[in-house]
């Protein structure tokens, strides 16, 4: 009964968070609405033990890409509101694909009822002993074999934010 009401809340809030996320107009609102949707997603990870993935999605998506995503709206300055085009046809183009995404989610359920023994999400789990050691072989050939390329990418990520920050740093000093 716990698990389902841990489930339910941080489904809750990533659902919610993720309208808010993209009805609002401040860039900086929806980056953080989106790190607030990528939280209740981990939350739910770490609910059905998958402590990697939990790991990685606090890491790299809420910690890594949420962290550059909130530097280029800072230096682009996305929250400045900037002159829409106002047309009635882009309203008719968003409800046109909402009615296709919409049809296809249906189209999905509707097949899914006839796969004998499973149905859409309840699938038969397997056991957790008779699973490979992932998490373990991922550290060794990361930590090993792709060591060097491992820390070049992050060495080049530093550089570019560093960049980035001096080049606004510029701009603002100008201005």
């Amino acid at each position: 009964m716990l698990d389902s009401i841990v489930f339910y809340f941080f489904a809750g809030i990533a659902i919610l968070s993720a309208l808010l996320m993209v009805t609002r107009r401040n860039a900086i609102h929806s980056a953080v609405f989106l790190i607030t949707t990528l939280l209740s997603t981990a939350g739910i990870f770490l609910q059905l033990r998958a402590e990697f993935l939990f790991i990685a999605q606090i890491i790299l998506y809420v910690g890594g890409i949420m962290v550059l995503f909130i530097f280029v709206i800072m230096l682009v300055r996305l929250d400045v509101p900037l002159q829409q085009i106002r047309s009635p046809l882009r309203q008719w183009v968003a409800i046109f694909v909402a009615l296709i995404v919409f049809l296809e989610a249906g189209i999905i359920v509707w097949m899914a009822r006839g796969v004998p023994g499973q149905g859409l999400l309840v699938l038969s789990p397997y056991p957790a002993d008779k699973l490979p050691p992932n998490t373990e072989d991922l550290a060794k050939s990361l930590f090993g074999l792709y060591l060097l390329p491992f820390e070049i990418a992050s060495v080049l990520l530093l550089v570019a934010m560093i960049g980035a920050v001096v080049m606004g740093m510029k701009r603002t000093n100008t201005e």
